[in-house]
């Protein structure tokens, strides 16, 4: 169904992703603005754990979310199933709910496994979800290094600050 752009639902793609059990952590925009960034994102990006039931569940959703892999012509032969997952790394598709990326190992990191250590969970349109620490959003965006990348790290290091020195300030309130 996507065929084009479809609206973003970011409330869609997490409750269908909750609805198959996938096991994952945001990253990306979505992940940058949980944590305070500005800048407008239109899809969601995921770091999804490389486990064969994993893979399945993320298969599962993908087909109910009727994901087509983006700027693929049309017609071209593409199943969507746990073996396809297995044999790649990152994907990028247009689904019913807009754009969404699933990415095994993203830049800078050991995948899965590496960014839920410091994860923070969150919960948006009665959905928990993990979202990937602002430090691991930043070695991410570093090691990526596009031009967007490098604009949002401007951001992101802006956020980091503000934070350290807010905690910093509550310490010597306390002490």
């Amino acid at each position: 169904m996507p065929a084009g752009k479809a609206p973003f639902d970011l409330g869609g793609l997490l409750a269908t992703l909750a609805r198959h059990g996938v096991e994952y952590v945001v990253i990306g925009g979505i992940a940058g603005v949980a944590h305070g960034s500005p800048t407008v994102t239109a899809d969601l990006d995921i770091c999804y754990r490389r486990t064969r039931s994993n893979m399945a569940a993320l298969a599962a959703a993908l087909r109910d979310l009727h994901a087509e892999l983006a700027g693929a012509e049309p017609g071209l032969p593409f199943v969507l199933d746990t073996r396809t997952i297995e044999m790649g790394d990152r994907f990028t598709f247009e689904t019913e709910a807009g754009g969404f990326d699933c990415l095994g190992t993203p830049d800078g990191t050991g995948g899965y496994d590496d960014l839920v250590r410091d994860a923070v969970e969150v919960e948006a349109f009665g959905v928990r979800f993990k979202v990937v620490s602002l430090d691991d959003l930043i070695r991410m965006k570093r090691a990526a290094g596009r031009p967007k990348d490098r604009i949002e790290l401007e951001v992101l290091g802006a956020l980091r600050e503000e934070i350290d020195r807010a905690r910093r300030s509550g310490e010597g309130e306390a002490s």
